[in-house]
């Protein structure tokens, strides 16, 4: 079964917490996807990967580009796993069918937006009725990760 993580924001936001995830998961080895629900977000989080840092970028393409098998992150709109994609992130209420295709999904959702806390709620009842793995994460006060369940 797939390892599912739910990371809860309360303290950051997306874009503040998104680049060192991935970059852990970039360190551990991973091949990354990162799903988003819209083309204008995910046009948005091609920028930040390269512009997050004065000192760090994430190198990475987008499902428009050509080639997407060569990217160690790929951003896309849809559920294709066009990279070979180990470790998925689900953001801001993304949704993908085949979770099993995956050793681990990051679930990522804003804690002050009301739709993206019911989306994950959905998505935790969905994938433990799957059986899968799953974790639940909520930032403190000074933004590091705490598991809650």
């Amino acid at each position: 079964m797939t390892e599912i993580l739910f990371y809860h924001l309360t303290e950051s936001t997306l874009d503040e917490a998104l680049p060192g995830l991935v970059e852990r998961s970039l360190g551990r080895g991973w091949r990354v996807a990162i799903q988003t629900v819209s083309e204008e977000r995910r046009d948005a989080l091609d920028n930040l990967l390269w512009t997050f840092s004065d000192t760090s970028f994430v190198a990475h393409g987008t499902d428009l580009e050509p080639y997407p098998e060569h990217q160690p992150v790929l951003l896309t709109v849809t559920e294709n796993n066009a990279n070979g994609a180990t470790v998925r992130f689900l953001v801001e209420g993304a949704a993908i069918d085949r979770a099993g295709d995956y050793e681990r999904l990051v679930v990522m959702f804003d804690g002050h937006d009301q739709a993206q806390l019911e989306t994950a709620r959905a998505q935790w009842k969905a994938f433990k009725a799957e059986g899968h793995d799953l974790t639940y994460w909520q930032q403190t006060s000074d933004r590091r990760w705490e598991r809650k369940a």
